[in-house]
């Protein structure tokens, strides 16, 4: 018979294993402490906001052997927390209405609210991401406009003087603004300070400003601040929020929308 680990035990034995293994998967862990799925995805994100691991599709990885999170490529942080992406892209697509203009800013979150956009008719989409507007350049029921600029390799974007001037003439109904970094104090940020005046260039264009974002991003602070969270009208996150977080949201007056995942 299996011996029984309290919960704290517990952590301490997969820490000890994810530094010597770098990474751990969940289907392994609950075979090895006999426990469900969800115990074993509340230790991981537990660990995660005590930034000692990050987690990833499946499991999770040694947060000093992954690297720094900004400077991962889009392909790399499309791995990163993908069901949580899933589920907040399907429900933000939700919140859109036929014969809007919305902006899409560049994103894996915001990828994912673009691909549920197929059913939609006489929708009016700007975005800076070149990824997201070739997914929805297959859609012929609405418009789609590539914002130009410089090109950053790393996330398939643009930004820069010609696509903040191209934001100056539109007035949109609506920004999906995806977010590096977000806590209570600094608002939210980004490690970029050309990506930082773009999305401010955003917020003052549309009438809605939605931030979206998984509960991983929480507590973070990136290089640049992009905007306090007063300037935001609507957040969309997941059920991992911390309580304080969501308490302050609410008592701030901006709308809360909790995805169960």
């Amino acid at each position: 018979m299996k011996r029984k680990f309290s919960a704290e035990e517990r952590r301490s034995l997969l820490l000890n294993q994810l530094k010597a293994d770098g990474k751990i998967y969940v289907t392994d862990l609950m075979k090895q402490f006999d426990v469900s799925e969800v115990s074993i995805r509340k230790d991981l994100a537990i660990l995660e906001e005590k930034k000692l691991l990050l987690r990833v599709k499946g499991g999770a990885v040694d947060m000093h052997q992954s690297g720094d999170y900004d400077d991962m490529t889009i392909s790399q942080k499309q791995h990163l927390h993908s069901r949580e992406k899933q589920l907040l892209g399907k429900f933000a697509a939700g919140m859109i209405s036929n014969g809007e203009t919305i902006i899409l800013d560049s994103g894996t979150t915001t990828m994912e609210i673009a691909k549920n956009l197929e059913g939609f008719n006489d929708l009016t989409v700007i975005t800076n991401a070149l990824d997201i507007a070739i997914t929805l350049n297959h859609y012929d029921r609405f418009s789609v406009i590539a914002l130009g600029g410089k090109m950053r390799s790393v996330s398939y974007s643009t930004v820069g003087m010609l696509a903040e001037s191209a934001l100056k003439n539109f007035y949109c109904d609506k920004l999906f603004l995806g977010v590096d970094s977000v806590s209570i104090k600094d608002g939210i940020s980004t490690p970029n300070l050309e990506e930082a005046s773009l999305n401010q260039a955003m917020i003052n264009s549309a009438k809605e400003v939605i931030a979206i974002f998984d509960s991983s991003k929480l507590g973070r602070r990136s290089f640049v601040h992009i905007a306090s969270l007063d300037k935001i009208d609507t957040i969309v996150t997941d059920s991992g929020i911390s309580p304080d977080f969501k308490d302050y949201v609410e008592a701030s007056g901006i709308k809360l929308h909790i995805v169960e995942v």
